[in-house]
Protein backbone atom coordinates (compact mmCIF):
# COMPACT_ATOMS: atom_id res chain seq x y z
CA UNK A 1 0.00 0.00 0.00
CA UNK A 2 1.31 3.68 -1.16
CA UNK A 3 1.94 6.05 1.18
CA UNK A 4 -1.11 8.79 0.13
CA UNK A 5 -3.54 6.15 0.49
CA UNK A 6 -2.28 4.68 4.17
CA UNK A 7 -2.33 8.09 4.66
CA UNK A 8 -5.78 8.63 3.97
CA UNK A 9 -7.07 5.36 5.32
CA UNK A 10 -5.74 6.56 8.52
CA UNK A 11 -7.84 9.63 7.84
CA UNK A 12 -10.83 8.41 7.42
CA UNK A 13 -10.17 6.24 10.30
CA UNK A 14 -9.53 8.95 12.80
CA UNK A 15 -12.51 11.16 11.45
CA UNK A 16 -15.21 7.83 12.67
CA UNK A 17 -13.27 7.81 15.74
CA UNK A 18 -14.07 11.55 16.37
CA UNK A 19 -17.44 11.37 15.33
CA UNK A 20 -18.14 7.68 17.33
CA UNK A 21 -20.09 9.39 20.19
CA UNK A 22 -22.48 11.20 17.60
CA UNK A 23 -24.81 8.21 16.22
CA UNK A 24 -25.69 4.94 17.00
CA UNK A 25 -24.03 4.47 13.81
CA UNK A 26 -20.33 5.05 14.72
CA UNK A 27 -20.47 3.60 17.89
CA UNK A 28 -20.99 0.23 16.76
CA UNK A 29 -17.61 -2.39 16.81
CA UNK A 30 -15.30 -2.00 14.06
CA UNK A 31 -16.90 -3.45 11.06
CA UNK A 32 -17.55 -2.72 7.41
CA UNK A 33 -20.35 -0.43 8.05
CA UNK A 34 -18.09 2.27 9.62
CA UNK A 35 -15.62 2.16 6.70
CA UNK A 36 -18.54 1.88 4.03
CA UNK A 37 -20.77 4.08 4.95
CA UNK A 38 -24.30 3.06 3.24
CA UNK A 39 -27.04 5.04 4.79
CA UNK A 40 -28.27 8.56 4.12
CA UNK A 41 -28.01 9.07 8.32
CA UNK A 42 -24.15 7.53 7.67
CA UNK A 43 -23.81 10.71 5.25
CA UNK A 44 -25.01 13.35 7.17
CA UNK A 45 -22.69 12.41 10.17
CA UNK A 46 -19.82 12.41 7.93
CA UNK A 47 -21.04 15.84 6.76
CA UNK A 48 -21.42 17.14 9.77
CA UNK A 49 -18.76 16.23 11.27
CA UNK A 50 -16.83 20.26 12.04
CA UNK A 51 -14.06 18.95 13.55
CA UNK A 52 -12.71 17.71 10.00
CA UNK A 53 -15.29 19.18 7.96
CA UNK A 54 -15.82 23.29 7.64
CA UNK A 55 -12.86 24.46 7.37
CA UNK A 56 -10.61 26.66 5.22
CA UNK A 57 -6.82 27.40 5.11
CA UNK A 58 -4.88 29.77 7.01
CA UNK A 59 -1.53 31.01 5.37
CA UNK A 60 -3.42 34.14 3.72
CA UNK A 61 -4.23 35.18 7.28
CA UNK A 62 -0.15 34.53 8.37
CA UNK A 63 0.32 36.57 5.46
CA UNK A 64 -1.68 39.13 5.33
CA UNK A 65 -1.06 42.65 6.57
CA UNK A 66 -3.54 42.58 9.59
CA UNK A 67 -1.21 41.72 12.28
CA UNK A 68 2.13 42.32 13.54
CA UNK A 69 4.42 40.83 16.01
CA UNK A 70 7.61 41.63 18.20
CA UNK A 71 11.04 40.49 17.47
CA UNK A 72 11.08 38.13 20.56
CA UNK A 73 7.26 36.98 19.89
CA UNK A 74 8.15 36.13 15.71
CA UNK A 75 11.32 33.72 17.21
CA UNK A 76 8.89 31.60 19.03
CA UNK A 77 6.56 30.43 15.62
CA UNK A 78 7.15 27.05 13.90
CA UNK A 79 9.07 27.46 10.58
CA UNK A 80 6.16 27.68 8.45
CA UNK A 81 4.69 30.99 10.62
CA UNK A 82 7.62 32.52 10.65
CA UNK A 83 8.40 32.43 6.98
CA UNK A 84 4.76 32.94 6.11
CA UNK A 85 4.77 36.23 8.09
CA UNK A 86 8.03 37.32 6.01
CA UNK A 87 6.92 36.02 2.50
CA UNK A 88 9.71 33.83 2.52
CA UNK A 89 9.67 31.87 -1.03
CA UNK A 90 10.20 28.61 0.89
CA UNK A 91 7.39 29.25 3.81
CA UNK A 92 7.15 25.85 5.08
CA UNK A 93 10.75 25.90 5.97
CA UNK A 94 11.01 21.58 6.11
CA UNK A 95 7.29 21.49 7.49
CA UNK A 96 5.31 18.88 6.39
CA UNK A 97 2.01 17.91 6.83
CA UNK A 98 0.98 21.38 5.25
CA UNK A 99 -2.28 22.40 6.76
CA UNK A 100 -4.22 24.42 4.15
CA UNK A 101 -3.41 21.86 1.29
CA UNK A 102 -3.78 18.31 3.74
CA UNK A 103 -7.45 19.02 5.42
CA UNK A 104 -8.78 20.86 2.25
CA UNK A 105 -7.84 17.64 0.37
CA UNK A 106 -9.55 15.89 3.04
CA UNK A 107 -12.95 17.46 3.06
CA UNK A 108 -12.79 17.41 -0.50
CA UNK A 109 -12.24 13.27 0.12
CA UNK A 110 -15.22 12.85 2.37
CA UNK A 111 -17.15 14.85 0.09
CA UNK A 112 -16.92 12.70 -2.73
CA UNK A 113 -17.19 9.48 -0.35
CA UNK A 114 -20.34 10.54 0.40
CA UNK A 115 -21.18 11.09 -3.25
CA UNK A 116 -20.31 8.26 -4.57
CA UNK A 117 -22.05 6.13 -2.29
CA UNK A 118 -25.13 8.46 -2.90
CA UNK A 119 -25.20 7.70 -5.99
CA UNK A 120 -25.45 4.18 -5.64
CA UNK A 121 -28.59 4.43 -3.10
CA UNK A 122 -32.01 4.01 -3.71
CA UNK A 123 -32.57 6.76 -1.21
CA UNK A 124 -30.93 9.58 -3.73
CA UNK A 125 -34.29 10.69 -4.73
CA UNK A 126 -35.50 11.69 -0.87
CA UNK A 127 -35.53 14.97 0.11
CA UNK A 128 -33.15 14.18 2.13
CA UNK A 129 -30.90 12.46 -0.19
CA UNK A 130 -31.03 15.49 -2.38
CA UNK A 131 -30.07 17.84 0.53
CA UNK A 132 -27.05 15.48 1.48
CA UNK A 133 -26.25 15.70 -2.24
CA UNK A 134 -26.40 19.38 -2.92
CA UNK A 135 -24.29 19.47 0.83
CA UNK A 136 -21.57 17.51 -0.36
CA UNK A 137 -21.55 19.16 -3.60
CA UNK A 138 -21.16 22.67 -2.04
CA UNK A 139 -18.79 21.38 0.45
CA UNK A 140 -16.62 20.42 -2.17
CA UNK A 141 -16.89 23.47 -4.50
CA UNK A 142 -16.31 25.85 -1.34
CA UNK A 143 -12.91 23.57 -0.49
CA UNK A 144 -11.82 23.81 -3.91
CA UNK A 145 -12.65 27.48 -4.18
CA UNK A 146 -10.50 27.96 -0.59
CA UNK A 147 -7.37 25.76 -2.53
CA UNK A 148 -8.17 28.42 -5.58
CA UNK A 149 -7.31 31.20 -3.95
CA UNK A 150 -4.14 30.34 -1.88
CA UNK A 151 -1.76 28.22 -4.39
CA UNK A 152 -3.45 29.62 -7.66
CA UNK A 153 -2.78 33.27 -8.95
CA UNK A 154 -5.42 35.49 -8.82
CA UNK A 155 -7.86 35.11 -12.01
CA UNK A 156 -6.74 36.71 -15.03
CA UNK A 157 -9.11 36.23 -18.34
CA UNK A 158 -6.39 36.55 -20.30
CA UNK A 159 -4.44 33.81 -19.08
CA UNK A 160 -6.59 31.68 -16.84
CA UNK A 161 -6.87 29.06 -19.68
CA UNK A 162 -2.87 28.14 -18.98
CA UNK A 163 -2.32 29.24 -15.53
CA UNK A 164 -2.02 26.17 -12.77
CA UNK A 165 -5.09 25.68 -11.50
CA UNK A 166 -5.53 22.32 -8.44
CA UNK A 167 -5.79 18.88 -8.85
CA UNK A 168 -9.83 18.73 -9.02
CA UNK A 169 -10.14 15.26 -7.33
CA UNK A 170 -14.11 14.26 -8.52
CA UNK A 171 -14.17 10.70 -7.21
CA UNK A 172 -12.94 8.92 -3.92
CA UNK A 173 -10.63 6.62 -5.80
CA UNK A 174 -7.35 7.43 -4.15
CA UNK A 175 -5.02 5.84 -6.15
CA UNK A 176 -5.13 7.66 -9.05
CA UNK A 177 -3.01 10.87 -8.75
CA UNK A 178 -4.51 13.77 -10.43
CA UNK A 179 -2.35 16.34 -12.01
CA UNK A 180 -3.35 20.01 -11.70
CA UNK A 181 -6.35 21.68 -14.04
CA UNK A 182 -5.96 24.99 -15.52
CA UNK A 183 -7.21 27.85 -13.63
CA UNK A 184 -10.00 28.02 -15.98
CA UNK A 185 -11.05 24.44 -15.81
CA UNK A 186 -10.65 24.58 -11.77
CA UNK A 187 -13.44 27.26 -11.38
CA UNK A 188 -15.45 25.94 -14.04
CA UNK A 189 -15.70 22.84 -11.61
CA UNK A 190 -16.84 24.95 -8.88
CA UNK A 191 -19.60 26.57 -11.02
CA UNK A 192 -20.59 23.35 -12.09
CA UNK A 193 -20.92 21.62 -8.28
CA UNK A 194 -22.42 25.15 -7.07
CA UNK A 195 -25.02 25.13 -10.10
CA UNK A 196 -26.12 21.29 -9.08
CA UNK A 197 -26.05 21.91 -5.40
CA UNK A 198 -28.22 24.86 -5.78
CA UNK A 199 -31.05 22.57 -6.76
CA UNK A 200 -30.95 20.39 -4.37
CA UNK A 201 -30.78 22.78 -1.04
CA UNK A 202 -33.49 24.25 1.12
CA UNK A 203 -34.31 27.80 0.75
CA UNK A 204 -34.68 28.18 4.50
CA UNK A 205 -31.69 29.49 6.96
CA UNK A 206 -30.95 26.53 9.04
CA UNK A 207 -31.94 28.14 12.81
CA UNK A 208 -29.12 26.25 14.32
CA UNK A 209 -26.51 23.83 12.26
CA UNK A 210 -24.99 27.09 10.48
CA UNK A 211 -22.70 24.21 9.21
CA UNK A 212 -24.88 22.86 6.50
CA UNK A 213 -25.76 25.12 3.54
CA UNK A 214 -28.94 26.65 2.06
CA UNK A 215 -29.64 28.33 -0.84
CA UNK A 216 -28.82 31.56 -0.08
CA UNK A 217 -25.07 30.24 1.09
CA UNK A 218 -24.70 29.44 -2.98
CA UNK A 219 -25.56 32.97 -3.93
CA UNK A 220 -23.40 34.59 -1.28
CA UNK A 221 -20.09 32.05 -2.29
CA UNK A 222 -20.48 32.66 -5.96
CA UNK A 223 -20.40 36.38 -5.02
CA UNK A 224 -17.49 36.01 -3.36
CA UNK A 225 -15.76 34.11 -5.70
CA UNK A 226 -16.61 36.46 -8.98
CA UNK A 227 -15.47 39.17 -6.78
CA UNK A 228 -12.32 37.89 -6.31
CA UNK A 229 -12.29 37.38 -10.35
CA UNK A 230 -13.54 40.42 -10.43
CA UNK A 231 -16.24 39.68 -12.64
CA UNK A 232 -18.35 42.68 -10.84
CA UNK A 233 -21.46 42.26 -13.24
CA UNK A 234 -22.09 38.60 -11.86
CA UNK A 235 -20.79 39.19 -8.41
CA UNK A 236 -23.58 41.58 -8.33
CA UNK A 237 -26.10 39.64 -9.95
CA UNK A 238 -25.42 36.73 -7.25
CA UNK A 239 -24.80 39.05 -4.53
CA UNK A 240 -28.88 40.44 -5.27
CA UNK A 241 -29.93 37.08 -4.96
CA UNK A 242 -28.04 36.46 -2.04
CA UNK A 243 -29.88 39.35 -0.45
CA UNK A 244 -32.91 38.80 -1.66
CA UNK A 245 -33.30 36.14 0.09
CA UNK A 246 -31.41 36.53 3.25
CA UNK A 247 -30.64 39.99 4.33
CA UNK A 248 -30.55 40.44 8.14
CA UNK A 249 -28.06 42.90 9.78
CA UNK A 250 -27.62 43.47 13.51
CA UNK A 251 -27.67 46.38 15.24
CA UNK A 252 -24.11 46.36 16.91
CA UNK A 253 -26.27 48.45 20.06
CA UNK A 254 -27.41 45.38 21.20
CA UNK A 255 -23.97 43.57 20.87
CA UNK A 256 -22.45 43.04 24.27
CA UNK A 257 -19.11 45.01 23.95
CA UNK A 258 -17.47 44.07 26.81
CA UNK A 259 -17.54 40.54 25.75
CA UNK A 260 -14.92 38.51 24.93
CA UNK A 261 -16.76 36.40 22.43
CA UNK A 262 -19.61 38.83 21.32
CA UNK A 263 -21.57 36.97 19.24
CA UNK A 264 -23.25 33.51 19.52
CA UNK A 265 -22.75 30.56 17.23
CA UNK A 266 -25.86 30.99 15.62
CA UNK A 267 -25.81 35.17 14.84
CA UNK A 268 -28.32 36.63 12.87
CA UNK A 269 -25.62 37.84 10.45
CA UNK A 270 -24.43 33.87 9.72
CA UNK A 271 -24.55 32.05 6.37
CA UNK A 272 -22.38 29.56 6.36
CA UNK A 273 -19.79 28.63 9.24
CA UNK A 274 -16.53 28.24 8.46
CA UNK A 275 -13.34 28.37 10.48
CA UNK A 276 -9.28 28.74 10.07
CA UNK A 277 -7.65 25.26 10.15
CA UNK A 278 -6.66 24.40 13.75
CA UNK A 279 -2.87 25.16 12.80
CA UNK A 280 -0.68 28.27 13.00
CA UNK A 281 -1.40 28.10 16.91
CA UNK A 282 1.76 30.62 17.97
CA UNK A 283 0.02 33.63 15.96
CA UNK A 284 -3.57 33.33 14.78
CA UNK A 285 -5.33 32.09 17.60
CA UNK A 286 -8.48 34.41 18.82
CA UNK A 287 -10.68 35.36 21.67
CA UNK A 288 -9.68 34.26 24.79
CA UNK A 289 -7.12 32.79 23.47
CA UNK A 290 -5.52 35.34 21.49
CA UNK A 291 -1.47 34.55 21.50
CA UNK A 292 0.48 37.01 20.44
CA UNK A 293 -0.63 38.99 17.39
CA UNK A 294 -1.08 42.06 17.64
CA UNK A 295 -3.08 44.64 15.36
CA UNK A 296 -1.47 47.19 14.02
CA UNK A 297 -2.16 50.85 15.51
CA UNK A 298 -2.79 52.13 11.34
CA UNK A 299 -5.53 49.71 11.42
CA UNK A 300 -7.00 50.59 14.93
CA UNK A 301 -7.14 54.39 14.04
CA UNK A 302 -8.84 53.62 11.41
CA UNK A 303 -11.96 53.39 13.70
CA UNK A 304 -13.74 56.35 15.42
CA UNK A 305 -14.41 56.56 18.97
CA UNK A 306 -18.34 56.14 18.22
CA UNK A 307 -17.54 52.98 15.65
CA UNK A 308 -18.55 50.13 17.92
CA UNK A 309 -16.68 47.94 15.80
CA UNK A 310 -13.87 49.15 17.74
CA UNK A 311 -14.98 47.64 21.02
CA UNK A 312 -16.50 44.70 19.58
CA UNK A 313 -13.83 43.53 17.41
CA UNK A 314 -11.12 44.13 19.79
CA UNK A 315 -9.62 43.40 23.34
CA UNK A 316 -6.34 45.28 24.84
CA UNK A 317 -3.66 43.61 26.21
CA UNK A 318 -2.20 44.79 29.24
CA UNK A 319 0.12 47.29 27.36
CA UNK A 320 -2.73 48.61 25.65
CA UNK A 321 -2.33 47.15 22.26
CA UNK A 322 -4.78 44.91 20.78
CA UNK A 323 -5.82 41.90 19.56
CA UNK A 324 -8.70 40.43 17.51
CA UNK A 325 -11.99 38.87 19.46
CA UNK A 326 -13.35 35.94 18.27
CA UNK A 327 -15.21 36.09 15.01
CA UNK A 328 -19.43 35.84 14.04
CA UNK A 329 -19.08 32.28 14.82
CA UNK A 330 -19.31 32.54 18.70
CA UNK A 331 -16.56 30.25 18.97
CA UNK A 332 -13.04 30.47 20.70
CA UNK A 333 -9.89 29.50 19.10
CA UNK A 334 -9.23 30.31 15.30
CA UNK A 335 -11.21 33.07 12.65
CA UNK A 336 -13.90 32.99 11.13
CA UNK A 337 -13.76 32.93 7.64
CA UNK A 338 -17.42 31.73 6.29
CA UNK A 339 -20.45 33.59 4.70
CA UNK A 340 -22.44 36.41 6.00
CA UNK A 341 -24.59 39.52 4.93
CA UNK A 342 -22.55 41.68 6.19
CA UNK A 343 -20.05 40.81 3.63
CA UNK A 344 -22.98 40.71 0.79
CA UNK A 345 -23.75 44.57 1.45
CA UNK A 346 -19.80 45.23 1.16
CA UNK A 347 -19.95 43.52 -2.50
CA UNK A 348 -23.14 45.38 -3.47
CA UNK A 349 -21.71 48.13 -2.53
CA UNK A 350 -18.08 48.05 -4.28
CA UNK A 351 -20.08 46.53 -7.33
CA UNK A 352 -22.72 49.80 -8.02
CA UNK A 353 -19.34 51.85 -7.02
CA UNK A 354 -17.13 50.17 -10.33
CA UNK A 355 -20.39 50.79 -12.24
CA UNK A 356 -20.16 54.73 -11.65
CA UNK A 357 -23.31 54.66 -9.47
CA UNK A 358 -21.54 56.54 -6.45
CA UNK A 359 -24.86 57.58 -4.37
CA UNK A 360 -26.50 54.23 -4.66
CA UNK A 361 -22.91 52.46 -3.64
CA UNK A 362 -23.10 54.75 -0.47
CA UNK A 363 -26.76 54.36 0.17
CA UNK A 364 -25.76 50.33 0.29
CA UNK A 365 -22.75 51.00 2.14
CA UNK A 366 -24.62 53.22 4.66
CA UNK A 367 -27.33 50.32 5.30
CA UNK A 368 -24.37 48.45 7.09
CA UNK A 369 -22.69 50.98 8.76
CA UNK A 370 -25.97 52.59 10.40
CA UNK A 371 -25.90 49.39 11.97
CA UNK A 372 -22.23 49.66 13.52
CA UNK A 373 -22.28 53.14 15.40
CA UNK A 374 -23.41 54.45 18.32
CA UNK A 375 -27.41 55.29 18.15
CA UNK A 376 -27.33 58.82 17.01
CA UNK A 377 -24.00 59.32 16.23
CA UNK A 378 -23.42 57.94 12.75
CA UNK A 379 -23.59 60.30 9.62
CA UNK A 380 -24.31 58.66 6.38
CA UNK A 381 -21.37 58.85 4.04
CA UNK A 382 -21.74 60.38 0.58
CA UNK A 383 -19.96 60.40 -2.52
CA UNK A 384 -20.12 62.22 -6.21
CA UNK A 385 -17.49 60.73 -8.22
CA UNK A 386 -17.30 56.81 -8.57
CA UNK A 387 -13.75 56.39 -7.73
CA UNK A 388 -14.19 58.28 -3.88
CA UNK A 389 -16.85 55.77 -3.21
CA UNK A 390 -14.82 53.01 -4.27
CA UNK A 391 -12.10 53.94 -1.72
CA UNK A 392 -14.84 54.60 1.23
CA UNK A 393 -16.44 51.25 0.39
CA UNK A 394 -12.61 49.53 0.35
CA UNK A 395 -12.10 51.22 3.22
CA UNK A 396 -14.99 49.69 5.26
CA UNK A 397 -14.46 46.64 3.61
CA UNK A 398 -11.19 45.98 5.50
CA UNK A 399 -12.47 47.24 8.51
CA UNK A 400 -15.75 44.96 8.17
CA UNK A 401 -14.18 42.24 7.40
CA UNK A 402 -10.87 42.16 9.43
CA UNK A 403 -9.20 38.73 10.46
CA UNK A 404 -12.24 37.09 8.29
CA UNK A 405 -9.25 35.78 5.48
CA UNK A 406 -10.53 37.67 2.95
CA UNK A 407 -7.68 40.45 3.09
CA UNK A 408 -4.84 38.12 1.35
CA UNK A 409 -7.67 37.42 -1.76
CA UNK A 410 -8.62 41.32 -1.85
CA UNK A 411 -4.65 42.55 -1.87
CA UNK A 412 -3.91 40.26 -4.82
CA UNK A 413 -7.08 41.02 -6.87
CA UNK A 414 -6.66 44.42 -6.33
CA UNK A 415 -3.31 44.19 -7.29
CA UNK A 416 -4.02 42.46 -10.62
CA UNK A 417 -6.17 45.63 -11.59
CA UNK A 418 -3.08 47.85 -11.05
CA UNK A 419 -3.32 49.33 -7.13
CA UNK A 420 0.40 48.03 -7.12
CA UNK A 421 -0.04 47.47 -3.17
CA UNK A 422 3.50 46.30 -1.52
CA UNK A 423 3.60 44.86 2.14
CA UNK A 424 6.32 45.50 4.56
CA UNK A 425 7.74 44.03 7.45
CA UNK A 426 10.32 44.63 9.51
CA UNK A 427 11.79 41.81 11.60
CA UNK A 428 14.80 41.73 13.78
CA UNK A 429 16.34 44.97 11.91
CA UNK A 430 15.80 43.56 8.27
CA UNK A 431 13.20 45.10 6.32
CA UNK A 432 10.67 42.42 4.23
CA UNK A 433 9.08 43.06 1.54
CA UNK A 434 6.11 41.57 -0.93
CA UNK A 435 5.67 43.77 -4.69
CA UNK A 436 2.31 43.46 -5.87
CA UNK A 437 2.04 40.26 -8.59
CA UNK A 438 4.82 38.49 -6.81
CA UNK A 439 5.35 34.97 -6.97
CA UNK A 440 5.17 35.07 -3.76
CA UNK A 441 1.12 36.41 -3.48
CA UNK A 442 0.73 32.74 -4.32
CA UNK A 443 1.67 29.79 -1.55
CA UNK A 444 3.78 26.94 -3.30
CA UNK A 445 2.43 22.97 -3.11
CA UNK A 446 4.15 21.53 -0.03
CA UNK A 447 7.14 19.80 -1.04
CA UNK A 448 5.86 16.18 0.56
CA UNK A 449 2.26 16.44 -2.13
CA UNK A 450 5.34 16.78 -4.96
CA UNK A 451 7.42 14.36 -3.64
CA UNK A 452 4.23 11.59 -3.61
CA UNK A 453 2.36 13.49 -6.61
CA UNK A 454 4.38 14.52 -9.10
CA UNK A 455 2.56 17.81 -9.61
CA UNK A 456 3.78 20.89 -11.17
CA UNK A 457 4.86 23.22 -8.70
CA UNK A 458 4.12 27.25 -8.55
CA UNK A 459 6.80 29.60 -9.36
CA UNK A 460 8.81 30.82 -6.80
Amino acid sequence: MNNKKLLLLLNFGIVMLFACRKSEFLDKKPSSSISTPVTLTDFQYILDNTVVMNVTGGLGQLSADEYVLSDADWSTGSATERNAYIWSKDPYGGDVGIADWNKLYTEVFYCNSVLDKLAKSDSINTAQGQFIKGWALFDRAYCNYDLIRNFCKAYNNSTASSDLGIPLRLTSGIDKLQQRATLEQSFSQVFTDLAAAVNSLPSARPSNNLNRPFKTAVYALLARIFLDMRNYQMAETNVDLALNSYNTLIDYNTVDQNQSTPFSTTNDELIFNTSQVVAYGDFTPVGDFPGIAKIPPTLINLYSSNDLRLSIFFGKFPDNTYYKKAGYNGVNGYPFTGLATDELYLIKSECLAREGQASQAMDMLNKLLINRFKTGTFVPLASTSASDALNKVMLERQKELIWRETRWADLKRLNVDGANITLTRTVNGQIYSLPANDNRWVFPIPADEIAISGIQQNPR
